[in-house]
């Protein structure tokens, strides 16, 4: 509704890593997510239901298909530009376009 001038619960709760019983820290199982991968996850899924919707569509005799099967390749070049432009991020220095 507006500022009541409270602290947010993440400044109550500060996150602390986890430990394991030796006081090591431990990693977590996956890296924190970044809108590369989340892109990358989003056209992945376009892709697969891309290629679902181009059986459906061949298999009814529609040459609709063909669409679809363009669709599901420019959305797998998407995804494979943004996994490589989050793992460039990871390493600075190298180029997006490999």
């Amino acid at each position: 509704m507006g500022d009541t001038g409270r602290r947010s619960s993440s400044e109550q709760c500060p996150r602390r890593d986890r430990q394991d019983p030796t006081g090591v820290p431990v990693m977590p199982l996956l890296p924190p997510p970044s809108p590369a991968r989340r892109l990358a996850l989003y056209a992945l899924v376009v892709c697969v239901l891309s290629v679902a919707a181009a059986v459906v569509s061949f298999v009814q005799g529609s040459w609709l298909g063909i669409v679809w099967v363009l669709l599901a390749g420019l959305t797998s070049n998407m995804t494979w530009y943004y996994v490589k432009r989050d793992r460039a991020a990871a390493g600075p220095g190298k180029s997006v376009t490999g």
